[in-house]
């Protein structure tokens, strides 16, 4: 039988379909900022920068520890009335992408925080602590992060289903035979 006809069914095709979930910033959740003030982020305050930008995911804001890029496609970002919520596929057969599923799975890191560029904010000194509302934000990048400032952060392990997982190999048999065959 030629090599070209045999096909392989394969579990691990299953492993490679895991992506961490989760929200990277919460509309209007106040959060304490270094003892001095209250801050917030206004609804829609990263929709511009995500659908124009490059944001990459970082483990704990490294940068020689790449986890996604938006540009990639690796990385979804969607802004939602809640806040920014991700979806990050991880290629496991790297050091970073097993240390994050690794991390996020025991819950050891369980939030995520930011690396931004405030474009437009408010200020207001109404109560006992001065109050910072940031209403546009220029994102760079989103980190799964052990304490972050924001406590109220999330992210998650979840597993596509086998049914997707399995349709993508066969669009990935496909093309590769039809290559083989000189149709692309």
């Amino acid at each position: 039988m030629p090599a070209a006809d045999i096909e392989v069914r394969d579990a691990s095709a299953e492993q490679a379909g895991t992506i961490i979930r989760g929200y990277c910033a919460l509309y209007d959740s106040p959060t304490i900022i270094g003892g001095e003030y209250t801050e917030k982020i206004a609804r829609g305050a990263f929709s511009k920068t995500i659908a124009t930008g490059d944001v990459v995911a970082l483990l704990a804001h490294d940068w020689g520890r790449v986890l996604g890029r938006q540009a990639a496609g690796s990385l979804r970002l969607k802004d939602t009335p809640i806040g920014l919520s991700f979806e990050l596929d991880v290629d496991a057969s790297t050091p970073s992408g097993q240390e994050a599923l690794g991390t996020v799975r025991s819950r050891a890191v369980k939030g995520c925080s930011f690396g931004f560029r405030v474009l437009w904010h408010d200020w207001s000194d109404d109560d006992e602590m001065p109050l910072r509302i940031i209403r546009e934000i220029e994102l760079y990048e989103i980190s799964l992060l052990a304490n972050p400032a924001y406590e109220a952060t999330s992210a998650w392990i979840s597993s596509r289903s086998v049914a997707e997982t399995n349709s993508q190999a066969a669009l990935r048999r496909i093309r590769e035979a039809q290559l083989r065959r000189g149709i692309a």
